[in-house]
């Protein structure tokens, strides 16, 4: 559905990689007049060049609420939601962002007299990991099981405040993208992080069937919402699927398999091999993977996004430095495993039986 674009449009999380991106592209397009980027943060340095056509408010989540309102845009786009625990707060600070946030936002775009549309970013975590889940998730799909990963469950939580205020707003434009992991030459994900890293690790005896979207495609369709009308929950992902054996190994990585159990409680041998921790989210992922449906993108954007693997290729080509799997790779591999687990163990075997490592026994 194509309508007017809309004249003035507030993005949210402009300090950061997509929302920059957004922003600026907004801002490019002569049809739109006015394009403000909300964030308690300045930018860095790599992302200020983009925004010389937005104009930047600093303004956290409540701020943001006054802003809105003397603003009353046509539109709100709100990216400001971050799978990765903020430092110094951690995960109290990342639901901070995520859940409280949004809902300030959404409240302040409720209150906005003047909104024609709301675009919202969300992910497949939405549909949880479950060993009842479905081959393939269509945007009806409900998760079979609660969500364990803190990001998922925020997830969840957005999406519910976005029903409630399409029962008090129905005439706005909702749109809610449920993006499968971006990847590309260029993006800094914990995924790209993940796959750039020289041993990969994995769960033992699993191979997750995995997705991901391009940030150009992603990028695309965000637009779309905005300059035309997609009312609706839409899954974004590229077609096909890579098996996690398969991306590790296009990669030119050396993948690391740990039980289940031990990547969660594994976090010294990670820090030991250099490789970042991973959450509950990127656990389960590894162990159930998780493919959706984007028949109904496709058929209501007119458009459909490069394929899984054509996006991992890009990500791959731009990674190649250090990436070929040789002897002496694998040797150091190799070294640095044992040596992480003699550490590990030696840890172990300090503690006194029945005081769990690290605790206070004063």
């Amino acid at each position: 559905m194509v309508t007017s674009p809309p004249s003035v449009v507030v993005v949210t999380g402009v300090s950061r990689y997509l929302g920059a991106r957004v922003a600026a592209r907004l801002a490019a397009d002569p049809r739109i007049d006015r394009v403000v980027g909300l964030d308690p943060h300045d930018p860095p340095a790599g992302l200020l060049g983009m925004l010389a056509g937005v104009e930047r408010i600093r303004a956290d989540a409540r701020a943001a609420t006054e802003a809105i309102a003397e603003l009353d845009p046509e539109a709100v786009v709100h990216l400001a939601v971050t799978s990765v625990p903020a430092e110094p707060g951690g995960r109290a600070a990342m639901k901070e962002q995520n859940v409280i946030g949004s809902m300030q936002v959404l409240a302040a775009a409720q209150a906005a007299s003047g909104l024609r549309k709301l675009v919202v970013r969300s992910s497949t975590a939405a549909y949880g990991a479950s060993f009842r889940d479905p081959a393939v998730f269509t945007e009806d799909t409900e998760p079979r099981a609660v969500p364990r990963g803190p990001f998922a469950r925020d997830i969840l939580d957005i999406e519910g405040y976005v029903r409630g205020f399409r029962r008090r707003r129905p005439e706005v434009a909702a749109t809610v993208l449920r993006f499968a992991p971006m990847i590309s030459s260029t993006a800094e994900t914990s995924l790209t992080r993940y796959f750039a890293q020289p041993v990969v690790p994995t769960v033992l005896g699993r191979d997750a069937r995995l997705q991901f979207v391009h940030v150009e495609d992603a990028l695309e369709v965000l637009h779309r919402s905005v300059i035309e009308d997609h009312p609706g929950t839409y899954n974004v992902a590229g077609a096909g699927v890579l098996m996690l054996s398969q991306a590790v190994r296009r990669s030119g990585r050396v993948a690391l398999p740990f039980p289940e159990s031990a990547l969660s409680t594994g976090a010294a041998l990670l820090r030991n091999l250099g490789v970042e921790q991973i959450g509950l989210d990127q656990i389960d992922l590894f162990v159930h993977g998780r493919v959706v449906d984007t028949s109904r993108l496709i058929r209501e954007f007119g458009f459909t996004p490069r394929t899984t693997a054509v996006a991992f290729e890009e990500f791959i080509r731009a990674h190649t430095a250090g990436s070929t799997v040789t002897a002496d790779r694998l040797a150091t591999a190799e070294r640095a495993i044992l040596d992480g687990i003699r550490r590990v163990r030696a840890a172990a075997e300090a503690t006194p039986a029945g005081v769990p490592a690290g605790s206070d026994r004063s």
